[in-house]
Formats: C-alpha cells, sequence, structure tokens
C-alpha cells in the first residue's frame, strides 16, 4: 500500500455539536452504559442505530457499537471484549461467532447489504430504512457531475482513467465493507482493475484529497453528515455526490425514488430468535420499536426512506 493510502484510512474530522430534528442525543463509539442487546457492523448505519439506541426505551435496550473507535469493545458487564468489527461484513461474521459459541456477546449486526451466503438460513436480514449509494468526488476537480453506470464501470475496471482531463484515481472502501460490495454489484463489476486503491473508511469525504478522487458514498450518510445532528461526525471534506444516469441521488429532502442504486438496509440477528423477545418485540414487523411511526419519522432525519410495511419483514435469511 502506498503512502497516499496510509493517509486516507481512518480520516476523520470533528463532531457536530448542533443536535437538530428527532434522534439527536449525542452519541459516540459506544454507549454510555451495558444494554440488552448488543450490535455492530455497517458504518452507513451506526449513527441512526446510535439515535435509535438513545431513545428505543429511553436508552435501555439497544446498544450499537460504531466502526471505528477504539481497538476492543465491551458489550456486557463482564467478559465480552471482542475486536471492534468495521463494516456489515465484519459485523455479520462477529454475529455468527457468537452464536457458534453461545458467548452471548452480540445479539444483531448493522449491514448495508444482502446475505452473501444463503447455504443456511441462520441468520435473517431485517430490513428498516432504504438508503441510496452514489459516487463522490471533490469539490473544483473538473469531474462530471454527473456519470452513467457504463461510465463508472469502466472508471473501476479502469480503462477509463480521465474524465474531462482530469486523472482519476478510484478508491474503494475496506473489505468488509457492505458499501463497497453493493457499489460495485450496481456498477457490474466483479473485480477492480489495477489503478483501484482500496482500504479507506467508507463514508469520509477526507480522503478525497486530490482532483480526480471518486469514491462510492452512502447517500444517507452524506444528507446526516451535513445537518449538524449531535453526535453524528461531519466527514463530508469537500465531498461533492454525483448524479448517475440522469437521476440526482436526493430530490429536495427525500432519496430519488428513480435513483438507480437504492438499497435497503438491515438488521441482523440469530433465525432462531425472531419470535423471542426482546429481538421480536424490537426488530420484527412493522409495527416493531425500530419500525413503529415515531422510529420511522426519527430515522428519516438521519438521511433514509422509510419502508412502509416491509419494515420489519423476515423473508431474507442467509449464513452470511
Amino acid at each position: 500500500m502506498n503512502v497516499k493510502s496510509y493517509a486516507r484510512i481512518g480520516a476523520l474530522v470533528g463532531t457536530a455539536a448542533l443536535g437538530l430534528g428527532l434522534l439527536t442525543t449525542p452519541a459516540s463509539a459506544d454507549p454510555p452504559s451495558v444494554r440488552v442487546l448488543a450490535g455492530t457492523g455497517s458504518d452507513t448505519t451506526q449513527d441512526v442505530l446510535n439515535g435509535l439506541g438513545n431513545t428505543v426505551d429511553s436508552g435501555a435496550t439497544i446498544a450499537s457499537y460504531n466502526a471505528t473507535g477504539t481497538a476492543t469493545i465491551q458489550t456486557r458487564a463482564t467478559g465480552c471484549v471482542i475486536a471492534r468489527p468495521n463494516g456489515s461484513s465484519a459485523g455479520i461474521d462477529a454475529l455468527r461467532t457468537a452464536v457458534d459459541t453461545a458467548s452471548g456477546c452480540l445479539d444483531f449486526a448493522r449491514s448495508s447489504r444482502t446475505p452473501a451466503d444463503t447455504t443456511t438460513t441462520d441468520l435473517t436480514w431485517i430490513p428498516f430504512a432504504k438508503d441510496a449509494v452514489s459516487y463522490a468526488y471533490r469539490s473544483g476537480s473538473g469531474l462530471p457531475t454527473n456519470l452513467t453506470t457504463a461510465q463508472l464501470k469502466s472508471v473501476y475496471e479502469c480503462t477509463l482513467t480521465t474524465l474531462n482531463g482530469v486523472a482519476l484515481t478510484p478508491l474503494l472502501p475496506q473489505a468488509s465493507s457492505g458499501t463497497r460490495q453493493f457499489f460495485l454489484s450496481s456498477i457490474g463489476v466483479t473485480t477492480p482493475g489495477a489503478c483501484v486503491t482500496s482500504g479507506s473508511q467508507e463514508n469520509d469525504g477526507t480522503v478525497l484529497d486530490t482532483a480526480g478522487d471518486i469514491a462510492p458514498y452512502s447517500v444517507a450518510q452524506y444528507y446526516a453528515q451535513g445537518r449538524g445532528i449531535a453526535g453524528v461526525p461531519n466527514r463530508r471534506g469537500s465531498a461533492l455526490l454525483g448524479s448517475v444516469n440522469g437521476q440526482a441521488p436526493r430530490v429536495g429532502t427525500a432519496l430519488n425514488a428513480s435513483f438507480p442504486y437504492l438499497r435497503d438496509v438491515y438488521n441482523v440477528v440469530p433465525t432462531n430468535q425472531l419470535t423471542v423477545s426482546p429481538i421480536s418485540t424490537t426488530f420484527v414487523g412493522s409495527t416493531s420499536k425500530v419500525c413503529n411511526a415515531v422510529t420511522t419519522a426519527a430515522i428519516a432525519n438521519y438521511g433514509f426512506g422509510g419502508l412502509g410495511s416491509a419494515c420489519g419483514s423476515t423473508t431474507l435469511k442467509g449464513e452470511r
């Protein structure tokens, strides 16, 4: 990995202090106390789950640990010191380990991707909100504000290396990122080209430090980071979001329903716990604590779209 790649990893800027709207209780990498349900994983949904964690049952039920921070986390009052999972896949793998070893250390995983392995139905992906992924580029770089899927595919396969006279440096998040997997699948890339730099933290515009840098970015995260919500670090830097196939990622304050790269985001739980409280009452069904009318309105404050009656569905199952 080159020096520039190292400089990209883990770059963060200060936390906004002004709270607004719903779910604005200040959040941190770790909850202030041990709670009933412990979860880790996706960078994309960490902030909204922190907000829900501080709101649902007055902060007694959901403990959501950020993707980055200290090397380890402790999810129970005694024991359960584990390496901090960074990204959807890492969170899901940590949940699988907890289930397989019956450690009781984790109860759910945040995921911005669907199952990667459906050989068993041990885990269930429960959707709770809608997101989108666009490409981000550095402000003032001269790069196009609109690209097609075909162009993005060529950029990440390294057959298109210059746009508007600007040399391109395509970036991808760490391998465990659900955003990385979803974005590559959306643009039809199986194996990124040799020109692609991997390993930067996802949804962090500060890594776009050179005029041809381009990277995938959660549209909801981008929106939330710019709102000054307490506990949500503004990691935008100089990043701007581009349109794809002529469609802007947002229309006003809402996700664009016609944007080509829309996705559901999930809380992953052990399938055998779907009918067991508190997982059943917290995550399962459209009237669950994460899906009811109050929390759905609050989730929109973090830039996500609602799912209506599909929120809390338990039909999507897999192994990892």
